[in-house]
């Protein structure tokens, strides 16, 4: 397993949260700054060869985004929040669609 730390207390908008995920996962200098190009780029988490992210998963395992401050992060910007639960979780589902297994997870405590 790969895991990624996220400091949730730099993200305050938009184009902070594309700054930061882009920083934390190594996306490509043609990253699109949206959550479709942010889906892409995840869903090929273990593939090293399609060059979407820096980071990767392990042979069968998992990327999993450690939010510091998660709870901070929700409260603050839930928009945001939800929409990167959301995303996480359509990575999985268009995988596991493919009968690939799931390849991001996130990891937070809403208290911290």
């Amino acid at each position: 397993m790969q895991n990624i730390k996220i400091d949730t207390r730099r993200i305050t908008d938009w184009d902070s949260f594309h700054d930061v995920f882009s920083k934390a996962l190594g996306l490509p200098k043609t990253y699109g700054r949206n959550l479709d190009a942010l889906i892409d780029c995840m869903t090929s988490l273990d593939d090293p060869a399609a060059a979407m992210t820096k980071k990767h998963a392990p042979p069968g395992g998992v990327v999993t985004l450690v939010l510091q401050h998660g709870g901070d992060f929700a409260t603050r910007c839930p928009e945001l929040f939800k929409a990167l639960q959301d995303s996480t979780a359509f990575v999985n589902w268009r995988r596991i669609e493919k009968n690939q297994p799931a390849v991001v997870a996130l990891a937070y405590h809403r208290d911290a």
